[in-house]
């Protein structure tokens, strides 16, 4: 699934939203991996405050409104934003550069019994979707049993 948690949607707008997301992601049955990539327009920020079963060590800035409601919907669902749990020099880390300011908005989540599959994840910044936005991938191994 690919988010656009647009930036100036009313609080309404972003309600539906996050209704459809919990919809779609309770759909999904338990034995099927599923990812998630998006925009949330969510800044986690660097402090772990309460939600370190849900990222790790490796985010930048100062977390605010939409980066609680993203953890929270992470840890209500068992979902990890894997793309935080991977040292990276902070260029590596920015998914969104501005004149104003550095961020990283862009998140990948997974199930957190599938975060082994994650091997990896990457910021080109060479192949922007924009002028701001950089192209964030995850690379991952899945082995048939």
């Amino acid at each position: 699934m690919r988010n656009r948690n647009g930036v100036g949607l009313d609080n309404e707008e972003k309600k539906r939203f996050w209704e459809d997301l919990d919809e779609m992601v309770r759909g999904v049955p338990s034995n099927e991996k599923f990812f998630i990539e998006g925009n949330f327009n969510g800044y986690i920020g660097s402090s772990l405050r309460g939600y370190d079963d849900v990222h790790g060590d490796y985010r930048l800035g100062v977390r605010n409104v939409e980066g609680v409601v993203l953890l929270d919907f992470s840890r209500a669902f068992r979902l990890v934003v894997v793309n935080l749990n991977f040292p990276k020099k902070e260029v590596h880390l920015v998914t969104f550069c501005s004149f104003v300011f550095k961020t990283q908005i862009d998140f990948l989540l997974l199930r957190k019994g599938d975060r082994d599959i994650c091997k990896n994840y990457k910021v080109l910044s060479s192949e922007s979707l924009s002028t701001q936005h950089t192209f964030l991938a995850m690379d991952i191994e899945i082995r048939k049993e």
